[in-house]
């Protein structure tokens, strides 16, 4: 739940709630206590030091407000010293704080705006809404009784159009990931290819895009055999959603996000171990990250054609299903032999991907769960990037490293390519155990028609096995923040190119 967000300009001494005290190195408390109140200065500097909060950035306590205050209880946070400190600590911060409110039974949070070397106030506050929304996010919606406590009102003590753009920003930046959190913890008996699609719809119908979806008749009229295969094994047959957004005025280029949907992974006839299995109804991380970007690009109304293409497909074992050494025959035409059916993201995207390109893309970017290899190489932290054009790769660490997300560039070696060639068929698809995320890149590679490509494996950080400051264990809607700020830059960067032409 993102909480209801207020502003005002009342002092934080007259406010009431939980109120969050800024600590800088050596105790101090200066951007907190009121201007010229030197005793409650004094009194909050002395807490700090009975609590043990030196102000290093992400340390909070609770303590009791000073004598005259009207809040419930303070929050005593070390934010770090004024001249140092970054967006992203403010965000964990904010975060931390929203936890502590939550434990001690919800309620209103009041935050003070603070300032950041370089930044402008609508990024820090924005900042503090997302952190705050992101702790605040339960999945309780199959509890019989739902009285978790989260921070219901969020009052930011700070005014101004600057203010309001960023309460507004982050409003929207949290409901994204919160709805693709949403998605990706639904479980497979719920949320099946079918009913992914009706929620592309419906959202389509809300927000304004234009959406198309593909049922298996589509499928095979398009020529779509990979994933057609990927879904043959089980009862829910599989879908290809192909959403639009296009701002008012006429966009100048088209970005295409392309997302693999596996609402439920057992494997296929290669079946997983059962150990952790009933994580995979969190194979769909992807597609859900693609959805929820759709789903908030008219509300930031970014000036650029944003295509959003997901392969949604259930991966079961039964007398249907693809067998190790078949040969499909994909929409681009190139074939395929199966070596593995654990390796089914890649035949989806393999699809999806070719379907950007007949759609004109001229960027394509895709986002999956795809590699434990990925996963093994980066740990749970952080999500790897493999480009094939070196400004986008840039735009897109630019992106990450400005909305706090971890993600890392990883190699595209050509000599790699050999491994996946076949006997049989144009390509395998897996090369093996060693190099899997590189090999599974470069299989990717092969469907975006030479078109400028970045490819994003979020296999480790796309799921928490326990709580975080941002957010409860399961679902974490990595890479939704980081895409919608990467199609904000890349549409600037396009118009400064067009400025320069």
């Amino acid at each position: 739940m993102v909480p209801e967000v207020v502003t005002t300009s009342e002092p934080l001494d007259v406010l009431s709630g939980t109120v969050v005290v800024p600590v800088v190195p050596e105790y101090r408390s200066d951007e907190g206590a009121p201007a010229g109140d030197e005793g409650a200065r004094v009194w909050l500097e002395r807490a700090a030091r009975a609590v043990g909060v030196s102000g290093r950035a992400g340390h909070t306590a609770v303590s009791l407000a000073p004598p005259g205050w009207r809040a419930e209880r303070l929050i005593l946070a070390g934010t770090g010293v004024p001249a140092q400190r970054t967006v992203h600590d403010l965000r964990r911060v904010a975060a931390l704080t929203a936890k502590q409110v939550a434990e001690v039974g919800g309620g209103t949070l009041v935050w003070p705006v603070l300032t950041v070397p370089g930044v402008p106030i609508e990024t820090v506050v924005q900042a503090i809404v997302e952190g705050v929304g992101l702790a605040n996010y339960r999945f309780h919606r199959y509890r019989s009784a739902d009285a978790a406590p989260r921070v219901e009102r969020l009052v930011i003590a700070g005014t101004g159009p600057s203010v309001e753009a960023g309460v507004r920003r982050g409003r929207i930046v949290a409901d994204a990931v919160r709805f693709a959190r949403d998605l990706t913890n639904e479980p497979g008996n719920v949320l099946d290819p079918e009913h992914l699609s009706g929620i592309a719809w419906e959202v389509a119908q809300d927000v304004g895009l234009q959406c198309s979806v593909y049922d298996r008749a589509s499928l095979e009229e398009l020529g779509a055999g990979a994933i057609l295969a990927v879904g043959q094994g089980s009862r829910r047959e599989p879908r290809l959603i192909h959403l639009v957004y296009r701002p008012e005025a006429r966009p100048a280029r088209r970005i295409a996000l392309v997302g693999k949907a596996v609402t439920f992974d057992s494997g296929g006839l290669s079946l997983k171990p059962a150990d952790g299995m009933e994580r995979m109804k969190g194979d769909m991380a992807g597609g859900a990250a693609v959805l929820a970007v759709l789903r908030a690009l008219p509300a930031l109304g970014v000036p650029v054609e944003v295509h959003g293409i997901v392969a949604a497909a259930e991966n079961m074992p039964d007398g249907d299903a693809f067998r190790p050494g078949d040969i499909v025959r994909t929409l681009s035409g190139k074939t395929v032999e199966v070596i593995s059916t654990d390796a089914e993201g890649r035949l989806l995207l393999a699809d999806a991907l070719t379907f950007a390109v007949q759609h004109d893309a001229e960027l394509l970017v895709d986002v999956a769960t795809l590699t434990g290899a990925c996963a093994v190489a980066l740990g749970r932290g952080g999500s790897g990037l493999f480009a094939s054009d070196e400004q986008a790769r840039l735009l897109f660490l630019r992106a990450a490293e400005e909305t706090g997300e971890r993600v890392w560039p990883l190699p595209l070696w050509d000599e790699y390519r050999e491994l996946l060639r076949s006997e049989h068929a144009d390509l395998k698809n897996t090369a093996g155990r060693w190099g899997g995320a590189i090999n599974a890149a470069l299989f990717l590679r092969e469907f975006t028609a030479g078109r400028p490509w970045l490819h994003l494996d979020i296999a480790g950080p796309a799921w928490a096995e326990s709580a975080g400051p941002f957010g409860p264990a399961g679902a974490t809607g990595h890479a939704v923040r980081t895409l919608l700020r990467f199609v904000e830059l890349w549409a600037a960067e396009e118009r400064r190119g067009e400025a320069r032409r």
